[in-house]
């Protein structure tokens, strides 16, 4: 400027007031159907993105740098960022135009972040892997304790174990976490730890580590008093599951996800693996990346997100609680035998959708119709396996899961009553309500729907009262309802202008309306904007009524992945001929024509067969010593 004095607009005072909250994140800045970046902030987004890096106005006598994303794409954008690396702050228009000029004409809108986008925070179906976890982790070191907590956010599971640091690399290697929180103070300590297992490391304020304040945060999460209920946890547990919960608040401004009570890990249940071992065996991700050629992806036969997840912890971490091994090795083994049985249960699973994820979504406040319709369709199909299988003589395991499944009728009723088969995706959208669930809404949608054909009555009124065959009425958001004609046929409509009020002339159309047409539109508008608003109320009903019962849910999407699983597997050993091994506390081992699953697989796909191997690392009196198996690279160890 010419006084050399910058001056920054309403707007801009605006945006740069909210992004000096969230310095170390892109900010969303919502302006109408965009979401808006500016400075350092779009020169970044738009190298990440490969978008169109722009500019708009001044701001101390330079250019703004802008860059933006549509609002209805921006889910692909969000990961795209993530996946760099990028934490993202959504902020959101909080009142519409037309409210902000009530306060005067150039009266900014007001906005406010509504959600701070990282790693191990997206619950969006298409921003996570369906049957993968995404984990977020927080390690704490209390004097000379030590503990890792960590929560699914998309799932509600929540866990937390004493850890001291020397095993914290195998664990994070174990759980993949997306993101791990630690304190300022160990940022540095950790960084390489957290870096090796691929994750993204979050460094917090001493005062979410404050184990003081922890138990109460915890508590407040599920409502209690106290967390007796739960178990009894040292300080360094309380610590970094209190961290956990205060990152939450943050990220989440307030909206905390659905969670289960914390479950206490005893370090010994499962077999201990390091890393470097974890990462040579490819359990779960082959050493080239990606699933592909991985243990997990040879043996994966589960039909349901919920159930993948589970067999991916259960490879993961293998148990080593002998009655828990056999439970599990007999229930397969009556999946194994009972064709029918496994065969009926898998095709109602396939049926089933992810309960877990849909319920997180409905909790956070950002569900749509179809995750309603998700728990429904997840009740219809567990109460048809129920049903069917409540009298067979089923091992407990499997027993105790179908018991689960039951108890849900009245919930499934009022979903079934209330719902379409296939709702939109945005509850804004409507159309999600069945008819005869509401009569107020069936009247106003009568209304609504009947205007729609008084409108095309009044339109052939309108042709055969000026002669014009292409005069059409349309509508659009700007002007509502008018009457469109040809630019040809402009004369002869102005030569009739008591009757037709010009509204609009573009290069080739012009525009009327007429009283008549206007008042329609208002009984037509009210009339739609009432449904719409009805529906959402309805919305936000069923919705309350899914989480009230989100215990019991969270226990059925259990049994239902417990199920997936046992019958999964035994579909495995029935299509590759696998056998159930015995099991018991000897050091004996013993394996006749054993075979490797993923070298079996790979030489199948070539066409070639693999040669069975025995294995016997007993002595003579059969009591089993530590063999090792030494030779150099291809001499055949791994298998």
């Amino acid at each position: 400027m010419s006084s050399g004095k910058s001056t920054v607009t309403p707007m801009m005072a605006q945006y740069l007031e909210i992004k000096s909250g969230y310095e170390d994140a892109l900010l969303f800045y919502r302006m109408g159907d965009f979401y808006e970046l500016f400075f350092d902030d779009a020169k970044a987004a738009a190298e990440a993105l490969d978008i169109a890096l722009t500019k708009r106005g001044k701001h101390d006598g330079g250019d703004i740098p802008m860059c933006g994303v549509p609002v209805h794409a921006a889910e692909g954008y969000l990961l795209t960022l993530i996946r760099k690396g990028f934490r993202v702050a959504v902020c959101e228009q909080m009142e519409s135009p037309a409210e902000a000029k009530k306060r005067g004409a150039k009266s900014v809108v007001k906005r406010d972040v509504v959600r701070l986008v990282t790693p191990g925070t997206l619950t969006e179906e298409s921003l996570l892997e369906a049957r993968r976890h995404n984990f977020l982790a927080a390690y704490a070191l209390v004097r000379d304790a030590a503990a890792l907590a960590w929560v699914d956010i998309s799932t509600g599971a929540f866990h937390v174990m004493a850890l001291p640091q020397v095993r914290l690399g195998p664990e994070l290697a174990r759980l993949a976490p997306s993101e791990v929180l630690v304190s300022e103070a160990q940022e540095i300590e950790l960084a390489n730890v957290v870096a090796d297992a691929g994750a993204a490391l979050t460094a917090l304020g001493r005062g979410s580590f404050d184990s003081s304040l922890a138990a109460d945060r915890v508590a407040e999460v599920f409502g209690v008093a106290s967390l007796d209920a739960f178990g009894t946890f040292e300080r360094a547990e309380l610590s970094a599951m209190g961290a956990l919960v205060d990152y939450l608040k943050i990220t989440q401004k307030g909206k905390l996800p659905l969670l289960r009570p914390p479950q206490k890990e005893a370090s010994g249940g499962g077999m201990q693996i390091d890393a470097a071992t974890r990462r040579n065996l490819e359990l779960t991700a082959a050493l080239s990346g990606g699933r592909a050629g991985s243990l997990l992806a040879c043996i994966d036969r589960t039909v349901t997100a919920g159930g993948a997840r589970l067999l991916e912890r259960r490879l993961s971490s293998p148990s080593r609680d002998l009655a828990e091994i056999n439970a599990r090795l007999e229930a397969v083994g009556f999946s194994l035998d009972e064709t029918e049985f496994r065969s009926a249960l898998r095709e109602a699973l396939r049926k089933v959708p992810d309960i877990d994820r849909a319920l997180s979504r409905l909790s956070l406040d950002r569900g749509g119709p179809r995750d309603l319709t998700a728990v429904r369709n997840a009740l219809e199909q567990a109460a048809e396996i129920g049903a069917r299988h409540d009298d067979t003589a089923l091992p407990a395991r499997l027993h105790d899961a179908v018991a689960r499944l039951s108890g849900h009728d009245a919930l499934l009723d009022l979903l079934d009553q209330a719902l379409v088969a296939e709702p939109p995706l945005l509850a804004r959208d409507g159309g999600f309500i069945a008819p005869g669930h509401d009569e107020e809404l069936d009247e106003a949608r009568t209304l609504r729907d009947e205007g729609r054909s008084v409108i095309a009555r009044m339109q052939q009124e309108y042709v055969s009262e000026t002669g014009i065959n292409s005069l059409k009425i349309k509508h659009n958001n700007v002007l509502g309802y008018f009457i469109e004609c040809t630019a040809t046929h402009a004369d002869k409509m102005h030569a009739l202008s008591e009757r037709f009020i010009h509204r609009q002339t573009t290069a080739n159309q012009v525009r009327f309306t007429t009283v008549d047409l206007s008042e329609l539109e208002t009984r037509i508008l009210n009339a739609g904007n009432r449904a719409l608003e009805i529906e959402k109320r309805l919305f936000a009903a069923l919705r309350r009524a899914i989480l009230d019962a989100a215990g019991p849910l969270g226990d059925l999407a259990r049994a239902l992945s417990e199920l997936d699983v046992t019958t999964a597997l035994a579909e495995l050993a029935a299509q590759e001929d696998w056998t159930r091994p015995v099991v018991d506390n000897s050091r004996m081992f013993h394996v006749e024509t054993g075979r490797h699953p993923v070298v079996e697989t790979a030489l199948k796909r070539e066409g070639d067969p693999f040669v069975a191997n025995d294995c016997d690392l007993n002595d003579a009196d059969g009591a089993s010593a530590i063999w090792l198996l030494t030779g150099p690279n291809m001499a055949g160890k791994s298998t």
